[in-house]
This record gives C-alpha cells, sequence and structure tokens, in this order.
C-alpha cells in the first residue's frame, strides 16, 4: 500500500574524522537536491556564514559539529534522509546513536591524511550493525597520498574489501579528474565557483586515446593504463550483496570544496545502497513495508531553537506510514497517545508534516515523557525494538552551582541536557541531587553543558575533575546488596537517574580485583536505553 513511498526513501550517516570535509560534502548533496542555493562556508569565524547542518550556538561560535543533524531533500526522484553527524571525537556518542537510526553510511576520509582515529572508531560501530558503507576519498584537489596505499590502508586498518568505483587521475596541482570504471571514460575536472553547482567536466572515452592525451598529457596516460591493468587484477569485483552485508566498500574520489565527483557519487550511491531496512524487535523482524506504523527515538534535543524553547524527540520511523493526529502507543510509557507538533527539519528550519514513511525521521514535541531507544507502535500492538547501548563515560567530573537560589533551574537544566544522553548523571548512593557527578565520553562535553547551562538556564557551575577513568554497571543488582560489597580503596558506589547501582574506579585493575572479592557480581561496560 505504501510500498512506492517507501522504497524511494534512502536514509543514511555520513561520518569521518574532524576536518575530512563531511559537512561540506553534506552541503554540496543538498545543493544538487536544490533544498539550498549556495553553500556556506563551515569555518568557525563570526562574520562566516554558517553551515546549513550546524545550528547550535556553540557549533557556530567555534565551527565544529556537536550534535547530529537531520536533513531532507528530493533528487532524481529518491526521497533523501541525511542524518549529520558530529566529527569530533568528544562527541561520538551522538553518532553512535545516529547510526542506528540510518540504513548506511557515507565515509569521508582526507586524501592526504587516510584512515585517522575517529573513522576507525565509527567504523566498528557501523561493522556492529553490519551496515554498507561507501567511501568518499575527499580533498583530491590537495596533495593525496597514493592511491593503491589509500585503499590498502582502508582494508588494513578496517578489515574490509574496497572496490573502487572510479580512480583519481593524479591529485592538487595535477589533478586531471577521475576515470570512470563502469563508463570506461575519463571525466575532467574543473574548477567551480566555490557554493555553485555549475563546473565544466568533459566526458573524455579511453577510446579516444589522442584526444586524451592532449588533455592530460603522456605521462597521466600512461600510468593511468598503468593502474588501469593493476586495478582490473588486485582490487575486488564489485558484488552488490556484498556492499549491502556491509563486507564491501565502494570507493569513489572528488573534491567537495570544488564540487567535483559529488554528483557521480550520488547517484552511483543512490543506485547501490538499500530502501529501508527490517528492523530486529523483541517479537521478531519487522517489515517496513508490510507492517503497521511504528518508530523508536534515537535523539532527544532540548532548545534547539530559542524561539521556541521546546524538547524534540526524533523518530526514525521503521515501518508503515505516519499520519499526523494518528493514536499511538508509547511502548514504556504504556500509554496511548497523539504525537505532537510532527515535523521534519533543514537544520534549524522546520516544518510540520501531515505524513511521513519508513525511513523517514520525523521530530515531535516531547512533553518530557520519552527516552532515547523508545519504541512507538499503533495501538492494538505491544513490542519493543532493540536498545540503543549507552556507552561507558570515560570522564567524570563533580557540578556545583555557584547560586544556590537558582536550585530548580539547575536540576531542570541538568536532567534535561542529560536526557538527550550527551552527558551522564549519577548521584552518590544516598545523596540525592544534592551531590551531583557528571560522566561525558569526551571532555569537550564538559565545556558544552557549562556553556547550555549559562545560555539556556541561566545558571552558572564549577566543575571539579574527578580522578574516575572505569564505570561498570551492576548486572545482577537484585541479587546483590550493594551496600556489603568490598570495594577497593579507589571504587566509589554511586547511581544513575534511574535507580540503577554503578561502581567507579580509578584503575583497571581494580575491576578485577571487586569481581574477585564478590563471588556471583556481575559487572558490564554498557549500559542499554
Amino acid at each position: 500500500m505504501y510500498e512506492k513511498e517507501i522504497n524511494k526513501r534512502r536514509t543514511f550517516a555520513i561520518i569521518s574524522h574532524p576536518d575530512a570535509g563531511k559537512t561540506t560534502l553534506t552541503e554540496k548533496f543538498l545543493l544538487y537536491g536544490g533544498a539550498i542555493n549556495l553553500a556556506g562556508s563551515v569555518k568557525g569565524k563570526a562574520t562566516a556564514r554558517h553551515a546549513v547542518s550546524d545550528w547550535m550556538e556553540i557549533e557556530k561560535e567555534r565551527g565544529i559539529s556537536v550534535t547530529s543533524s537531520v536533513l531532507q531533500f528530493e533528487y532524481d526522484g529518491f526521497c533523501i534522509n541525511i542524518l549529520d553527524t558530529p566529527g569530533h571525537q568528544d562527541f561520538s556518542e551522538d553518532t553512535y546513536r545516529t547510526l542506528m537510526a540510518a540504513d548506511s553510511a557515507v565515509m569521508v576520509i582526507d586524501a592526504g591524511k587516510g584512515v585517522e582515529a575517529q573513522t576507525r572508531k565509527l567504523f566498528k560501530v557501523c561493522a556492529m550493525r553490519g551496515i554498507p558503507i561507501f567511501t568518499f576519498i575527499n580533498k583530491m584537489d590537495r596533495d593525496a597520498n597514493d592511491t593503491f596505499e589509500l585503499l590498502d590502508e582502508i582494508e588494513k586498518e578496517l578489515g574490509v574489501a574496497t572496490c573502487p568505483i572510479n580512480w583519481p587521475i593524479g591529485s592538487g596541482k595535477r589533478f586531471k579528474g577521475v576515470y570512470d570504471r563502469n563508463k570506461k571514460a575519463v571525466i575532467t575536472f574543473s574548477d567551480t565557483e566555490k557554493g555553485t553547482k555549475e563546473g565544466h567536466t568533459d566526458v573524455l572515452p579511453m577510446a579516444d586515446e589522442d584526444k586524451l592525451r592532449n588533455y592530460i598529457g603522456d605521462e597521466a596516460m600512461d600510468l593511468l593504463n598503468d593502474e588501469i591493468e593493476l586495478m582490473d587484477g588486485a582490487s575486488a569485483e564489485f558484488d552488490i550483496d556484498l556492499v549491502q552485508s556491509g563486507k564491501l566498500s565502494p570507493v569513489f574520489f572528488g573534491s567537495a570544496l570544488t564540487n567535483f565527483g559529488v554528483e557521480m557519487f550520488l547517484k552511483y550511491f543512490l543506485q547501490m545502497t538499500t530502501t529501508p531496512l527490517a528492523r530486529k524487535a523483541d517479537t521478531g523482524v519487522i517489515s517496513p513495508t508490510e507492517n503497521d506504523f511504528s518508530a523508536f527515538v534515537f535523539k532527544i534535543q532540548a532548545n534547539m531553537n530559542k524561539a521556541h524553547r521546546d524538547r524534540i524527540a526524533f523518530m526514525r520511523i521503521c515501518s508503515g506510514k505516519f499520519d499526523a493526529g494518528m493514536e499511538v502507543k508509547h511502548v514504556q510509557g504504556n500509554r496511548v497517545m497523539r504525537l505532537s507538533q510532527p515535523q521534519q527539519m533543514m537544520a534549524d528550519s522546520r516544518h510540520i508534516v501531515s505524513e511521513a514513511y519508513a525511513g523517514d525521521i520525523i521530530g515531535v514535541f516531547d512533553p518530557g515523557v520519552f527516552s532515547i531507544g523508545d519504541t512507538i507502535c499503533m495501538p492494538n500492538s505491544t513490542f519493543r525494538y532493540e536498545g540503543i547501548p549507552t556507552f561507558a563515560p570515560e570522564h567524570f567530573a563533580r557540578v556545583r552551582q555557584i547560586d544556590t537560589m537558582k536550585r530548580k533551574q539547575f536540576v531542570k537544566g541538568i536532567n534535561q541536557i542529560a536526557q538527550e544522553g550527551a552527558i551522564q548523571i549519577f548521584q552518590e548512593l544516598g545523596t540525592g541531587m544534592e551531590e551531583i557527578i557528571v560522566g561525558v565520553v569526551g571532555v569537550l562535553q564538559f565545556e558544552v553543558l557549562k556553556y547550555r547551562l549559562e545560555n539556556e538556564y541561566n545558571v552558572d557551575i564549577k566543575l571539579e575533575n574527578l580522578p574516575y577513568e572505569y564505570i561498570r554497571w551492576i548486572e545482577n543488582k537484585d541479587e546483590i546488596d550493594i551496600s556489603k560489597l568490598t570495594g577497593t580503596s579507589d571504587m566509589k558506589k554511586i547511581q544513575d537517574l534511574k535507580g540503577n547501582p554503578l561502581l567507579l574506579f580509578v584503575n583497571s585493575w581494580s575491576v578485577g580485583m571487586v569481581l574477585e572479592r564478590n563471588e556471583g557480581l556481575k559487572l558490564a561496560e554498557f549500559g542499554r536505553n
């Protein structure tokens, strides 16, 4: 019934190490979709236009993406949902959750730097889910590493086979374009006016060797012939089944800044990537086209717009069709409700939607009832989608408000920011909200917390760093008397907002020692929403 609409949807995340050009690539996609007319500069200068996908004030000031944004546009008969993720490693938890809502991922790699630390981390999450990964090797207009070495590095570092779909001819000032293996032709490179999609490219068939030699030069032509021969013999064959199971990554070369190769990549990508995927629930696999409306919450964001002062729960629609005003069941809250103000985003601009389909991302007003990982389905159904892992924080600080008269705003602010999943808050056992400990994956999150409490809740705080580096959830809390645990001198007992007991440690070896001293105790590195 809704098959045609669902099948035209493509929902993917863009991942990369910081500064690989991810935000620029995202903007160029939007240019091709006609969603924006001029790509913005993404540099963190006060005078610069800001990237369409960066909306939080601190992002604009610093020129980095710290939250994921959702962008939808139409292109060539497809309805595309892009999940743009923060590149900075201190915000990787937001990226992990966002990847749970995507059906495939585009991995952007800087041609001059190759596979970097954050790329490895994010790739592991994609591999864990088995989702297809497409590689765009960016910045070919600058000096790049050897092409074979780049491919070899991806295969060795990430453990995935690669299949080049096109092949670069030179790099930096000598960059002449790419050879399209499918068309057996060279697409020539010419710089474009920045921020536009017009740029003159010629397609020169390999059969027309004289013209090609004339354009790229004898040396580049001889090298290209040698490389094509090597590539045809050495690289993996293209196999769509291997691509869709995440075992083979199609690789493309280009330059997002100059726009070269972006539309070529987008066209191939849309042919190769999947329609919305089925999802696992506790009752089995839920098909996008054969089931009634269902969705799960993967992100909550407060105060996206100062004029609105609201909380938005982002939902990935997994099956069926959503109609505004329909009654749905919030499974974890065990209540039937209507989703209020359903909207789709273009960075910080929003429009109310009357309908949406499996594969789409919608934001709904959250009166404080939703949590990350919650399932929404029809009132006559009850099932739960797989939970989203909560990653263990690696840095901890005690938080104190400076003005004790602002207690109410402080508690409200820190709770709301915690519900978004950017920080995790804990209390020392038995102390209540007087003593708050904040845990984060990356230290920059402390800065964001301080900034947001000051700017959004008018509360000043003082952060006192704590020496703890390891946190463990107590898996069998109902079988263990927490007060009688035999600990180590560097261990602290805390609890999360739901009252779950946890243990903090300064040293990793203390974890093993506590397990040895307390027979039957089970500790886990991950919590689950």
